[in-house]
């Protein structure tokens, strides 16, 4: 049985119901030349999204990603040194001196598992410092995907990862579209303004804003008439700043684009508690960004189960 029929028989209701019928939906949304992006908050990467959402973007199902620094960076974290991660199963057990413990052997937790600093943070630390030296020298400014799509396909990497279960290796060889607001929240973020302070760079200038991230979504947007849907995953940032793009060219800018097509969000939050990030469908409408036409699902769940069945059931015929 596949994926798809197992959900088709068994989701019938409440949220796996609603997954159901977000899976058909999106499956006929692309079916009819639908361009989806797909926004990533939380710790995705960590949690080996690339395992699902790499098929997908090779089978050309996913066509932009919006996600937080730490998405992208963690991503190749775990090709590089996935064999050094440590699994901590009793994460719920753990104590402040445990996490001390971690702190003092090099790790980095992320819930239930590890980062080792030396084999994954600081080794690309090396390999990326020596592209933004490059670049200063160069006076090229480029986004922070760019600079790691270099790494990928033309750097001298070692990986230790499988490449093919990698979301940002399958992005590279597409040259996919990638907007990183915020980046300066993630680990190369900070190692970036470090090497300022100290001196072994002149200027944060050699990476594009949040900014300049902005005006190129929406000359992606704009670029094709295809209906545009967004899957968001999780809340933050990643969601806030896409969905945004139609509002501030309908409205600040003037221009009659048309609005998102189609929308999915997989969350935890309730409006209720006022952290729901970007607000609930319904309320995207009086912003300006999606339609009383517009398909749109909410499931309240944890992406980290639900996202993969998602990806695995819009590959499936």
């Amino acid at each position: 049985m596949s994926v798809r029929d197992f959900i088709q028989r068994n989701y019938r209701h409440f949220n796996a119901g609603a997954l159901s019928d977000c899976i058909e939906s999106i499956r006929t949304f692309l079916d009819n030349d639908g361009r989806l992006m797909i926004t990533l908050a939380g710790a995705m990467s960590t949690a080996q999204i690339g395992k699902t959402l790499a098929p997908a973007i090779r089978s050309q199902k996913v066509h932009a990603i919006c996600c937080t620094g730490a998405n992208l960076e963690e991503d190749l974290f775990n090709l590089i040194a996935r064999s050094d991660y440590e699994r901590i199963p009793n994460w719920r057990d753990f104590s402040a001196s445990d996490d001390l413990d971690l702190h003092e052997r090099g790790l980095n937790r992320v819930t239930d598992v590890a980062i080792p600093e030396q084999e994954a943070i600081r080794y690309v630390e090396k390999q990326m410092l020596e592209l933004w030296k490059d670049a200063e020298a160069a006076g090229d400014r480029r986004f922070p995907h760019e600079y790691i799509y270099d790494l990928l396909l033309h750097g001298d990497l070692v990986f230790d990862g499988d490449p093919s279960e990698s979301w940002l290796m399958a992005a590279a060889d597409a040259n996919l579209p990638i907007f990183t607001p915020g980046w300066e929240d993630s680990t190369l973020g900070n190692i970036l303004v470090a090497r300022v302070i100290d001196l072994t760079l002149s200027s944060q200038d050699i990476v594009l804003s949040g900014l300049h991230a902005m005006q190129a979504l929406a000359d992606w947007y704009r670029e094709d008439d295809s209906p545009t849907g967004l899957l968001q995953v999780g809340g933050g940032i990643s969601g806030d700043f896409p969905i945004c793009v139609v509002p501030m060219l309908r409205q600040d800018v003037g221009i009659d684009v048309n609005l998102w097509s189609w929308f999915a969000q997989i969350s935890e939050s309730r409006p209720s508690y006022g952290g729901y990030s970007g607000a609930p469908p319904n309320e995207k409408i009086s912003w300006g960004k999606l339609s009383l036409e517009t398909p749109t699902f909410v499931i309240e769940s944890d992406a980290s189960i639900v996202l993969p069945l998602i990806l695995e059931a819009i590959m499936e015929r």
